[in-house]
């Protein structure tokens, strides 16, 4: 069974709750997921990731992923990662989704092997967070399994 970590950078709920919808629809699947809402980078091993995550501010990374964007800033090569990045943002700001940019650069900066295009999600879309991310999930599942 494949092992995915979801990780996720959330200030006010919305990544949150994409993050548990994709958890219900993937354990669906038969995947092993689990979603680490303050993740330490020592806890998530073994495993691909899948970081969600909203801008907060003016541009920043949410408060309960900072530390761990730190950690892999500091840290060692992440050759062994696989990994997806979704971003919920507000295009109506200049700083759209740039918290899942930063996160995207960095793993790649690490090394890490990415496994789709970054998904970029618009509050300002009349789709709902969630769904969006769910009709993309079929690509990721075909990816990982």
């Amino acid at each position: 069974m494949k092992n995915l970590s979801i990780i996720v950078g959330s200030q006010m709920g919305s990544a949150e709750y994409v993050a548990e919808q994709l958890q219900d629809a993937l354990a669906e699947e038969g995947l092993s997921v689990t979603v680490h809402e303050q993740p330490v980078l020592a806890d998530i091993t073994n495993t691909d990731w899948l970081i969600c995550t909203s801008t907060h501010g003016a541009g920043e990374l949410p408060d309960n992923i900072q530390a761990f964007a730190a950690e892999l800033a500091e840290g060692e090569a992440l050759n062994d990662i696989n990994y997806a990045v979704i971003g919920l943002g507000d295009s109506s700001y200049d700083q759209f989704n740039q918290a899942a940019k930063q996160i995207d650069h960095l793993l790649l900066d690490k090394g890490a092997n990415k496994l789709l295009d970054r998904l970029e999600i618009d509050a300002q879309s009349e789709e709902l967070p969630e769904d969006i991310a769910l009709a993309w999930l079929p690509q990721l599942i075909k990816v990982l399994c």
